[in-house]
C-alpha cells in the first residue's frame, strides 16, 4: 500500500515499479535543480492507469508526472494513458521524444521509457547510462546469450535486464540499478539522461 502522505503530495511522480523509483530518485539526487517531489511506486501499469484520474484531481496538486514503459508499442501505451486522463487534461495524440508536459492545474507530464518515442522499457534507458566503450558489457551480453534456452529462468523479453544485472555483478560493490547511479557506475551525463532530467526540471521545479 502506498503511503497516503506520498499520494497527497503537491508534486508527485507515479512510476510502475520499485526499480523505476530507485533509478529516478538517484538521478534526482545526482542532479541539481530538479525540484522537490515525491515518488509513488504503484506496482504495475494497471494500478498506474486506474489511479490516474484521482491523482490528477487530487486537491492542491501542483504537478503530476507519469513514468511508464513503452514496451512493444509506444503508441498503444500512450493511448492507454491518454484515455484515462480527466477531460480537462488533453495529451497530444502521440508521444514525442523528450517527454510531454501539459500546462494547467495541475501540470501533467508523461515520459514513456526509454525516450518517450521508441519501444522499450527502463532497462533500455539504463543501457544508455553505461560508460562509453565499456569493455565488460560485451562480455555480459555474450554470457547471457550463451545460456541455453532450457536453462534460462527469465522471460524471453527480459534478456536485456539479465545482461544488465550480469554487468552490475562485476562492479566493486554489486548493487541494483538505482544504487549503481549513486555509486557512479552508471553515468548521468549522457544525452538521454540529460533529456530526462530536463523533463523533471520543467515539470517539478
Amino acid at each position: 500500500m502506498i503511503d497516503s502522505g506520498i499520494e497527497t503530495a503537491a508534486r508527485l511522480l507515479v512510476v510502475e515499479g520499485v526499480n523505476d523509483k530507485h533509478v529516478v530518485r538517484q538521478i534526482a539526487r545526482r542532479e541539481r535543480g530538479v525540484g522537490d517531489f515525491e515518488i509513488a511506486d504503484v506496482g504495475g501499469i494497471e494500478p498506474l492507469l486506474s489511479g490516474l484520474e484521482s491523482r490528477v484531481n487530487m486537491p492542491e496538486r501542483i504537478a503530476l508526472g507519469i513514468v511508464a514503459d513503452a514496451d512493444d508499442d509506444p503508441n498503444a501505451r500512450w493511448r492507454s494513458i491518454r484515455n484515462r486522463m480527466p477531460a480537462h487534461i488533453t495529451l497530444p495524440e502521440r508521444p514525442a521524444r523528450g517527454g510531454v508536459i501539459i500546462a494547467g492545474q495541475p501540470r501533467v507530464g508523461v515520459w514513456l521509457m526509454p525516450n518517450n518515442a521508441d519501444r522499450g522499457e527502463l532497462e533500455d534507458f539504463i543501457r544508455r547510462m553505461l560508460p562509453p566503450n565499456d569493455s565488460v558489457w560485451p562480455l555480459a551480453e555474450q554470457y547471457i546469450r550463451s545460456i541455453l534456452a532450457s536453462d534460462r529462468q527469465f522471460a524471453s523479453g527480459k534478456t536485456l535486464r539479465a545482461q544488465l544485472y550480469a554487468w552490475l555483478a562485476t562492479r566493486r560493490d554489486p548493487r541494483r540499478m538505482g544504487e549503481a547511479i549513486r555509486t557512479r557506475d552508471l553515468a548521468v551525463d549522457g544525452d538521454l539522461c540529460r533529456e530526462f532530467v530536463e523533463w523533471l526540471r520543467k515539470l517539478f521545479a
